[in-house]
Formats: C-alpha cells, sequence, structure tokens
C-alpha cells in the first residue's frame, strides 16, 4: 500500500480542488473568481499525476513480485530488522491526506464575523476628496465598501440625503450594536479586509446573518477624521437574504 500513497494523495488534493472549483462555486470562499481556470488546470495536473504515479507503483510491484523468492535468508532477516524503521515515515505521511478529505468531504465556510472582529478599524485621513455623483433614483445599490468610502473620505458629501442599500452579514458590537459587514479581497481570503457600516433604528438579526438593509446615511463627523468611523446607516427595512455565492466584495 506504501507505495500507492503518493498517488492516493495526489488523487485526494486533485478530487477536493475540482469539486471546489469544477462542480461547484465553492472556490469563491477563498479566491476570486479570475482564478478559477487555473485552480481547473492544477486540479486535471494533479489527477493526470496521480494516475501516473499509480500506474508506475503497479508496474514495480509487478516487476518485483517474484523477487522475494530469491532473495538470501541473510538480507531477509537485515531488512526485517529495519523495517519498523522504514514504515514509520511513509505512516506519518498519511496524515497529509487529512487536509485534503476534510476539504473534500467539508469546506470550511468562509470568512465571517470572527475574520471581521480581528481587524481594527484603522482609517486614516488620506484620500479625502470629492466622489462621481451617484446614479439617480431611490434606493441606491451600493457595496458596503463603497458606501463606507463615500461616507468617510467623500468631501462633497455625495450620501447626504440619499437612500442607499446595502447587502452583507451581521456583526455584533458594544452595548447592542451591530453593523452589516462585507470583506474585501484583493487575490483571496488570506488578504482580506474588513469593511462594516452600523446600522441603527433595527432589531439586530443574529450574527453571520445575510441581510440588506436599505436607509440613509447619518453624518457623524468632518471627512477623513476618526469620528466619521464607522459610517451610519439611518435603517428603515432590514430583510434576510441568502449567502451570495460569492461572498467577497472586490478591489
Amino acid at each position: 500500500m506504501r507505495r500507492y500513497g503518493p498517488a492516493v494523495l495526489m488523487l485526494l488534493m486533485a478530487a477536493a480542488m475540482l469539486r471546489i472549483t469544477l462542480f461547484s462555486d465553492l472556490y469563491l470562499r477563498y479566491v476570486q473568481a479570475g482564478l478559477r481556470p487555473y485552480l481547473i488546470a492544477s486540479g486535471v495536473l494533479l489527477g493526470l499525476l496521480g494516475v501516473l504515479a499509480a500506474a508506475r507503483a503497479r508496474t514495480a510491484r509487478e516487476g518485483t513480485g517474484h523477487a522475494g523468492e530469491d532473495a538470501r535468508p541473510d538480507e531477509d532477516a537485515h531488512d526485517h530488522g529495519h523495517s519498523h524503521s522504514h514504515t514509520v515515515g511513509p505512516r506519518l505521511a498519511w496524515l497529509l491526506a487529512l487536509p485534503a478529505t476534510a476539504l473534500l468531504l467539508f469546506p470550511p465556510p468562509a470568512l465571517g464575523s470572527y475574520s471581521a472582529a480581528r481587524e481594527d478599524a484603522r482609517r486614516a485621513a488620506v484620500g479625502v476628496g470629492t466622489f462621481p455623483a451617484l446614479p439617480s433614483g431611490d434606493p441606491v445599490d451600493l457595496s458596503v465598501a463603497a458606501f463606507a468610502s463615500r461616507a468617510v473620505y467623500d468631501s462633497g458629501r455625495s450620501l447626504q440625503g440619499r437612500t442607499v442599500r446595502l447587502t452583507g452579514f451581521v456583526t455584533h458590537g458594544d452595548g447592542g450594536t451591530w453593523y452589516v459587514t462585507r470583506l474585501l479581497v484583493s487575490c483571496c481570503a488570506a488578504d482580506a479586509t474588513t469593511n462594516k457600516v452600523l446600522v441603527r433604528g433595527a432589531d439586530a438579526p443574529a450574527t453571520d446573518t445575510w441581510v440588506t438593509v436599505t436607509g440613509i446615511w447619518h453624518p457623524t463627523g468632518k471627512p477623513g477624521s476618526s469620528a466619521a468611523w464607522p459610517p451610519v446607516l439611518d435603517a428603515t427595512t432590514v430583510r434576510q437574504v441568502e449567502e451570495p455565492s460569492d461572498p467577497y466584495e472586490k478591489r
């Protein structure tokens, strides 16, 4: 069985990668959509290498299947004496199959409130200026990142008096406060940063619940100042929604 260890590991990894990319949208929990072709290609390549490794192991086994009959007794004894030391490594190597099996059977969820809570609200007074006008008509659908940027840095206050609609997951703060939150990624989940909007005027849903919040921006400070963060939204409606297949906002 040890001969087939590398082949099995490669086939497990290939199956896991193809499951989350070719047969579902689960890969969007970890990387941007543009990386899907590369992940599929990697999965296919690993699968081919796994099949090739299995075929070579089978050929090697058949070629040496009768060699043991001609082995000398002293050589057999020598090999037996070292058999335990030679098997420790391969047995430990099988632990590498656990991550691949877990990804294949139990894909981890997208980053949520725990990841958002780990990042402090560090916002400097940079980038303050005017933003392009918003589209006509209310409510205006905005990403949480776009709303936060305008609310904190727009000296022209383009959000003033406009009704906006934001979608994200719920995180809780101190004193019963809650936020509609999204994670922003450049490449993959490892570089995710947090944007959140404080919601007022509505009861807090459960943590990590996905909601669409409609409301009006509530100015809280001078653009670019610490008082302007986090931005505030006076909610008129809060509606629970399904988690989107792509849970992250993109830069």
